[in-house]
């Protein structure tokens, strides 16, 4: 193996761990914890190795936020590929996205922080968006119902489940029943565009 492929192995390596303890320092302690310095001394190396694969602590945090978005977008996708029905696979969507939030409370809160750069989540983001773009419109063409606007609608149901997901997190209502008024919500909703011919 040539010594540049074996480097950019060792480079790949180094970074994923760097990833993966960040993520652990953020999901068992919080945002707080997750210091540069804090992720060098878990990794075993020096700050300045770090600094080599994240300009800041920002920039690290943004890829824990691109990672949380890619984990949400896998499950969704499973979601997609194994419920044939449409009206049952979009309220699963629901559920699963208000369960993630329940069960990486930390990690969806750096995925929602006003802190973070609106522009670069909005990017992480995007893939899953999509996906609930393109969910929405299946729905509506199985349905033959003409949503106004595709993106309001999306806007629509990811506040919805926003909300939900918040309450949830601030244990207001507990995960489990989160989940249950995630897809209740949803249902509802789709119910009302049913009713009117769209959103």
């Amino acid at each position: 193996m040539p010594s540049s492929t074996r480097r950019a192995r060792e480079r790949a390596r180094t970074r994923d761990r760097i990833v993966e303890v960040a993520l652990h320092v953020l999901e068992t302690e919080g945002a707080a914890a997750l210091t540069i310095r804090r992720i060098a001394a878990e990794v075993e190396y020096t700050a300045p190795v770090v600094y080599q694969h994240f300009a800041n602590k920002d920039a690290l945090v943004l890829e824990l936020i691109a990672h949380g978005y890619d984990l949400m977008l896998a499950q969704a996708r499973r979601i997609a590929d194994e419920e044939p029905d449409v009206d049952r696979r979009v309220l699963r969507v629901a559920r699963e996205y208000v369960r993630f939030a329940g069960e990486h409370p930390s990690l969806y809160q750096a995925m929602n922080d006003s802190a973070v750069d609106a522009d670069a989540r909005r990017r992480a983001a995007q893939p899953t968006v999509d996906l609930l773009l393109e969910l929405l419109t299946t729905w509506s063409d199985a349905h033959g119902v003409v949503l106004a606007d595709h993106a309001d609608a999306c806007e629509i149901v990811w506040g919805t489940l926003y909300g939900i997901a918040s309450l949830g997190h601030f244990d207001t209502i507990g995960g489990q029943r989160a989940q249950r008024l995630a897809e209740q919500a949803l249902g509802a909703i789709l119910l009302g565009w049913r009713g009117q011919g769209g959103g």
